[in-house]
């Protein structure tokens, strides 16, 4: 029976869609996370009359036709880009992107990598850096000396030297942005590769047309919807529990069918 192989997909299907689900809600409270949502598109269908085919010699056609779907298959999990919500830190070194854009983060082996986590650090060497230690592009150093850090809106690092009462800029974020931003891939940590998918990256200054600014002493949180996700988890398992019902309703189908046989 169709029907035991279509339920089947169905219940594949919102095993993927609970999967997807029990990741937003894991990840409610990471920095600049973005939720994501399972897709899914319909499967081929059997043709047993087609629509629009000829029934007679005068030209008459069938309007509807006989097409038996075969179910359901994942098409894509999607990320929203939505702006979360900043939260007020204190710490200097954390900054939020209010707005597009992504810092450029230099990984171990050369590639540039995207994050819209903004907890940053201080290396032994003075460098600018995520929590695992990637050099925030392009590079900027605080003087070993340097008693307070500020960040602008616009980028612009400025610190005070002890002893000087002028502060000292030493250096300017910039971020990155791509016409496509869901298309890039995912790689854990909170870092983004670019991709064909999401073009290549646009760097500029924080502030200008269609990049958004910085705000320092905050961060973003993520834009997961826990009253959103659960009622999510619910539907999906309400359809699990539904594609289930049609296995064992077919299976009964088919026992009742060997008995008659008998």
């Amino acid at each position: 029976m169709r029907s035991m192989n279509i339920a089947a997909t169905g219940m594949l299907a919102q095993q993927l869609n609970v999967e997807v689900i029990s990741n937003n809600i894991a990840n409610m409270n990471t920095t600049g996370y973005k939720q994501q949502r399972a897709e899914f598109q319909d499967l081929l269908y059997q043709n047993l009359e087609r629509p629009g085919a000829s029934t007679s010699t005068s030209g008459t056609i069938v309007p509807y036709g006989i097409q038996i779907g075969l179910g359901v298959k994942p098409a894509a999990i999607s990320r929203s880009m939505e702006q979360g919500n900043l939260n007020f830190t204190e710490n200097p070194y954390d900054v939020a992107i209010q707005g597009r854009g992504y810092f450029r983060i230099q990984l171990p082996t050369g590639e540039e990598a995207y994050t819209r986590a903004g907890a940053l650090g201080r290396s032994a060497e003075g460098q600018l850096v995520t929590p695992d230690g990637y050099t925030v592009q392009p590079g900027i150093t605080i003087p070993q000396d340097a008693t307070d850090i500020s960040i602008s809106q616009q980028g612009q690092v400025t610190v005070r030297i002890a002893g000087q009462t002028t502060p000292q800029q030493v250096g300017q974020l910039d971020l990155a942005t791509f016409i496509n931003e869901a298309g890039l891939e995912a790689t854990g940590d909170n870092l983004f590769l670019e991709t064909a998918a999401s073009g290549s990256a646009v760097i500029g200054t924080p502030g200008q047309t269609g990049i958004g600014t910085l705000m320092q002493g905050f961060l973003e949180t993520s834009n997961v919807n826990p009253v959103a996700e659960i009622t999510s988890l619910i539907t999906a398992q309400r359809a699990y529990e539904m594609n289930s019902k049609v296995i064992s309703t077919s299976d009964e189908m088919m026992s009742m069918t060997s008995r008659l046989r008998g």
